[in-house]
């Protein structure tokens, strides 16, 4: 069987674009993969993260998995930082990875702003860790958002490397898996901008731990323009607000954007908005009423991420071995 690994920040305020982007489709692959997912809190601290803080959000992406849907025995569910491969396998990564393929990241760019000289190496070289986290398991298939294509492709690059550089076939070339509709979703408040936690407004996001209330509110709020819905996806363009909610509804209900356009064209957001909110209310009230029952029971999320962290270990300790063995390192 084919072999997924992903993981999530956990970096607080996980939204929909979260579970939309990433979260829903791990749910989907588990029955057809061998799934690996983890809260990538060493990827985290490459900005400064309140260590209390930091410890209650790995908590919450776990409880993000296991109330979206993930099955913590068909599925591996781990923090990152508890299976010590990650790291050994991304300091080989650090001495293969060129310093010109870095520079290319342009996430890097968008991450550092202006402040590029006082940003920390972490965040540099935080895409040698990610093709790390994938190839210290031998994934096959990563699921992708398109603003993480490039960091998947880094990491061919580097397996790639490794390989030729030792004359082995040890690492795959892992192929990305992309998703239908609403795969990057967008902020309520501002169509042209990502979804971000980051983001000042609460209103900018629906979060996974939102009541019906609090997501009512902010889809009435969402900004929209005065025009109606057009009868083809081509009359959404440069009408950023009004493409992503009809991506938002598209993705929701498992429909394509045409098919959401031919039950709605000629519609004023008068009437979209209320479907939209009663569709949104249907698919994230039992998650996020479930999120806050695993968050206040932090003893069974815990032992979650321990079974968890002890069977990717058992995966990823041969294969770092393999890896040291290769190198030329001396394995006890």
């Amino acid at each position: 069987m084919s072999r997924i690994f992903s993981g999530v920040q956990p970096t607080g305020n996980l939204h929909l674009g979260n579970y939309l982007g990433a979260i829903r489709n791990f749910v989907r692959l588990q029955d057809d993969y061998e799934c690996i997912y983890c809260a990538v809190d060493m990827h985290a601290i490459t900005v400064w993260q309140e260590p209390e803080q930091l410890r209650k959000n790995i908590r919450e992406v776990a409880a993000a998995y296991l109330a979206s849907g993930v099955d913590p025995k068909k599925s591996i569910i781990f923090a990152q930082s508890n299976v010590h491969a990650h790291a050994e396998l991304a300091w080989i990564f650090n001495c293969v990875a060129r310093i010109g393929w870095l520079n290319r990241m342009t996430q890097f760019k968008e991450k550092a702003g202006k402040n590029r000289e006082n940003a920390s190496l972490g965040l540099y070289a935080y895409p040698s860790l990610m093709a790390a986290d994938i190839l210290v398991y031998k994934a096959t298939h990563v699921p992708v958002g398109e603003d993480q294509k490039q960091h998947l492709e880094l990491t061919r690059d580097i397996a790639q490397k490794f390989n030729n550089d030792f004359g082995t076939e040890l690492f795959p070339m892992v192929e990305p898996l992309i998703f239908g509709e609403a795969t990057r979703v967008m902020s309520l408040r501002d169509g042209t901008k990502k979804m971000s936690k980051s983001d000042p407004s609460d209103y900018s996001r629906i979060t996974l731990t939102d009541g019906k209330d609090e997501v009512a509110k902010k889809l009435k709020k969402a900004r929209t323009d005065a025009d109606p819905l057009p009868e083809e996806v081509k009359g959404l363009e440069d009408r950023p607000e009004a493409a992503n909610l009809v991506g938002i509804y598209a993705a929701l209900a498992d429909m394509s954007k045409e098919d959401v356009l031919k039950e709605y064209a000629g519609s004023q957001f008068s009437v979209f908005k209320p479907a939209l909110t009663e569709l949104a209310m249907e698919k994230f009230g039992p998650i996020g009423d479930e999120m806050k029952r695993l968050m206040a029971d932090p003893g069974y999320v815990d032992e979650v991420l321990k079974d968890g962290a002890e069977r990717a270990a058992a995966i990823a300790n041969p294969i770092i071995r393999e890896v040291k063995e290769t190198v030329g390192f001396l394995v006890s």
